[in-house]
């Protein structure tokens, strides 16, 4: 389906005691906010700067127009969290969840895209839940909590990107087998020579070195944050979400940073069912049937990236660390005597994997034959 905004764009629904109904587009130098307003003829429309006094300021006077008339009736939260500690009931839109038109040239402006809006979340008012669908505002502790996961995530792959770069540079110059990951990789570099004889040449030399230097920066910092986990785990070890944690990471294969992604991200969530999580994962496929055709397009990808990723690394880390678990006897026995299918299958896995560590959060449901490490 295509999305009916970039995604540099957040799209937040507010309604007011029945009394007023507005959509914002939210662009990065302005808002255009529309809305309706009962006993009022006219669709307003607004173009503002990103302020949230002078949207409040516009809503009460809206709010103040339909009483008039006598009729009662780069990330939006913020501001969903703003307005509703001001008496304002706020919804925040999920993009993609919302139809448009398939035709492959079709005007769309932000007039356009508001005025979509407007209907679909009038059809999500009356109880037609598939006209769109509203994204779970997290509270502002919620959102910090990530933080360090994201951040470190973001920071191993800045360390991997810079000893990419470093064994490039070398390989320009025909040098190989060198680690610059080494502890006195620098010290060794005056040292190194080309297959001619010659040494680095000086530009090439200070890059490495700078490289080498930013490194052990990031290094460091990926350290600290590590640190700052397990001292947070053990000042609060009886914290919801640390709780969470803690059994989490007593699963034998199973490590801290993956224990507190998966809570932060999805265990910590208000689920309905294993469907949901499995959904939220991203790790559900996406059926294409009409008629007598019957296929599997594939991982739908609609769910949380970092979740998948992370369920299927630990998918293929779990076969190696229970080996006598019954989620892993049941990939062995499915993948016997199709070996081409341990690729797809482990996806399966993963699904499985992560409803069961969702119920062991949850009700403290030991997944047969899983072994854990005693307790802290």
């Amino acid at each position: 389906m295509p999305q009916l905004n970039d995604l540099s764009r957040s799209l937040v629904i507010l309604e007011q005691d029945a009394t007023l109904i507005a959509v914002i587009e939210m662009g990065q130098s302005n808002w255009l906010v529309a809305g309706i307003v009962p006993g009022v003829e006219r669709s307003p429309l607004k173009k503002l700067a990103v302020d949230e006094s002078a949207l409040l300021k516009l809503l009460n006077r809206w709010r103040e127009e339909a009483e008039k008339a006598g009729e009662a009736g780069r990330d939006g939260f913020w501001l969903t969290r703003w307005l509703r500690a001001r008496g304002i009931e706020a919804h925040v839109i999920h993009a993609s969840s919302v139809a448009v038109s398939r035709e492959h040239r079709r005007a769309k402006t932000d007039r356009l895209d508001t005025e979509l809006l407007k209907r679909a979340f009038l059809g999500w008012l009356r109880g037609e839940r598939d006209h769109c669908k509203m994204v779970a505002i997290p509270t502002l502790a919620q959102e910090d909590a990530k933080r360090p996961n994201r951040e470190r995530e973001s920071l191993v792959g800045e360390q991997s990107r810079i000893v990419n770069r470093m064994k490039a540079a070398l390989a320009r110059l025909g040098i190989r087998g060198f680690n610059p990951k080494l502890k006195k990789a620098v010290e060794r570099l005056d040292g190194l020579r080309t297959p001619e004889g010659e040494p680095i040449p000086p530009n090439t030399l200070a890059e490495l070195k700078h490289d080498m230097e930013r490194r052990r920066l990031v290094r460091s910092q990926i350290r600290d944050i590590e640190g700052t986990r397990l001292e947070r785990l053990a000042q609060a070890p009886g914290d919801g979400p640390h709780v969470m944690v803690r059994l989490l990471a007593r699963v034998v294969g199973v490590g801290v940073e993956t224990a507190d992604m998966l809570v932060q991200e999805v265990l910590s969530r208000n689920l309905r069912d294993r469907r949901a999580v499995a959904r939220y994962g991203g790790l559900t496929g996406s059926p294409d049937e009409s008629g007598k055709k019957r296929r599997e397009k594939g991982l739908a990808r609609s769910g949380n990236a970092r979740v998948r990723r992370g369920m299927i690394q630990l998918a293929w880390r779990f076969l190696m660390f229970q080996k006598d678990s019954a989620l892993a006897h049941w990939f062995y026995a499915r993948t016997k005597n199709a070996p081409q299918t341990r690729k797809t299958m482990i996806v399966a896995l993963a699904r499985k994997l992560l409803i069961a560590l969702w119920r062991l959060a949850r009700e403290g449901a030991i997944p047969e034959g899983i072994v854990l490490r005693p307790a802290l």
